[in-house]
Order: C-alpha cells, then sequence, then structure tokens
C-alpha cells in the first residue's frame, strides 16, 4: 500500500476544510494511506513573498523536521506545492542545509500531479453532462507546472466539456499579501478575469487554489452572478460520487 503525507495548507484549514477531505477522500478511494500531521503549518510563502528570508528559513525547517519520513508530501494546491518543492532550493541555496532541504523539496508534489501521474486514476463520471472552465493560478502554472495534470483529471470525466479562457495565463489579481498591499489593482484584475469567464457561457468555474478560488467566486457572488467557482478538488469528488454540485 502506498504512504503519503498529506499538506492541507493554511487556506485549506482555515477556509476550504471540504475540500481538503474531499482530497484525502479521492486518494484513500486509490487504495492509498494517508498520513495527515496534526501539528503542520503555513508553507512560508507569505513571509517569503514578503522579502521575511530568515522567518521564512525557519518555517520551512519546521516543516522539514515535521515530514520526517521519506514518503510523497502531497499538497492540494500549486501555490503551496511550488514553494515547497521549488522555492525552499532557491531560499537554501547558500545554506548548510541544503541538501536536507532539497531532499524534503523532492518528496514534495501537487496533488493532480499525483493522481494523474504517479497512480494514473481512472474515473467514471456519474453526473449529468456540464459545461465548465479552468482558472490557471500563476504559481501552480509557472512554478510546480501542474495544470496539466489537474486538466488531465478533469479530461477524464466522459460528461464535463471544458472550455478554455482565452486569457487563462493572466492572473485573477489574487497573489496573496498582493490583494491586500494593492486592493484597487486586483480588483481591475478579477473584473477582467470575471469578463473572460463570463464570455465562456459556463456556469461553472474550477480552479485548484484557494486563494483565487476565493478572489474570483467572492468577486462573482457580490456581482451576483450565475456563476459557481468550485474546487478541482470537491468538483472530482462529488462527479465521481454523483453528488449534487
Amino acid at each position: 500500500m502506498k504512504k503519503v503525507y498529506f499538506y492541507a495548507t493554511c487556506l485549506g484549514t482555515a477556509a476550504m476544510q471540504e475540500s481538503v477531505i474531499n482530497g484525502i477522500k479521492l486518494l484513500r478511494r486509490e487504495g492509498v494511506e494517508v498520513i495527515f500531521k496534526k501539528n503542520q503549518t503555513c508553507c512560508a510563502q507569505p513571509s517569503f513573498n514578503s522579502g521575511y528570508f530568515n522567518e521564512s528559513k525557519q518555517i520551512a525547517l519546521y516543516n522539514v523536521a515535521l515530514f520526517e519520513k521519506d514518503y510523497p508530501i502531497v499538497v492540494p494546491s500549486g501555490s503551496c506545492a511550488g514553494m515547497m518543492s521549488h522555492d525552499y532550493v532557491e531560499l537554501f541555496k547558500d545554506s548548510v542545509e541544503y541538501e536536507r532541504v532539497q531532499h524534503f523539496s523532492s518528496r514534495v508534489i501537487e496533488l493532480s500531479q499525483y493522481l494523474d501521474k504517479v497512480l494514473n486514476v481512472q474515473y467514471e463520471d456519474k453526473g449529468e453532462p456540464i459545461t465548465v472552465t479552468w482558472h490557471s493560478n500563476c504559481h501552480a502554472l509557472r512554478v510546480q507546472k501542474s495544470i496539466e495534470s489537474s486538466k488531465n483529471l478533469l479530461k477524464k470525466l466522459q460528461n464535463v466539456t471544458l472550455i478554455n479562457l482565452e486569457y487563462e495565463e493572466e492572473c485573477c489579481g489574487f497573489g496573496g499579501t498582493f490583494s491586500v498591499k494593492e486592493p484597487h489593482i486586483s480588483n481591475a484584475m478579477v473584473q477582467n478575469k470575471i469578463k473572460d469567464i463570463q464570455n465562456t457561457g459556463a456556469k461553472y468555474l474550477i480552479s485548484g487554489d484557494g486563494g483565487c478560488l476565493l478572489n474570483i467566486d467572492g468577486t462573482m457572488r457580490r456581482m451576483k452572478l450565475d456563476i459557481k467557482g468550485i474546487h478541482l478538488y470537491d468538483f472530482l469528488f462529488k462527479r465521481l460520487e454523483g453528488a449534487v454540485l
């Protein structure tokens, strides 16, 4: 039996608990034993992006020590996975801890990549025919490079039609602390993203990143649009179970 650590992320534990649980269920339905460390914490991306490199190193080393056994560390977020698998290595490039951190980072994988490339899952779609569109978050696209696997999972659902956004690679304006520091610019960016979503005619927007999803879906709700944002792992699990979205 395969064993993995599951890293829930801050947003997952604070605001998207159902998505975390569904991500774990997707692994368990494939016969994977999931180890959840209750003392897990932030990946250090907010502090890293704000220039607090020494503080980020302390958080990184905490995570390295916490996930001590040589199992894959599965992360349901391209942003956090990218931080832990790539940015940690850059952060410690001149440190005596480099090799230790590099080995840790080599075990980090985004959940869709694990399901697609490691497990090669085969799905039976139990939902009604539906048209959806997809938002690629910046870190998943450019750092973790997990978008291909995320879309591959959607393509395994025979009743789902995926319409690509015209400006899929454009940021939604969330950017973690950016949306707090530059709210007006952030709002203009998410408005442009929503216009792109509306142009597809899809009634569901799917994303594998909780922060982007909170930003886009929250704005669409305030605009009272008839478009629902849903996390990738919620969408997948509900389709496999035949549950109502």
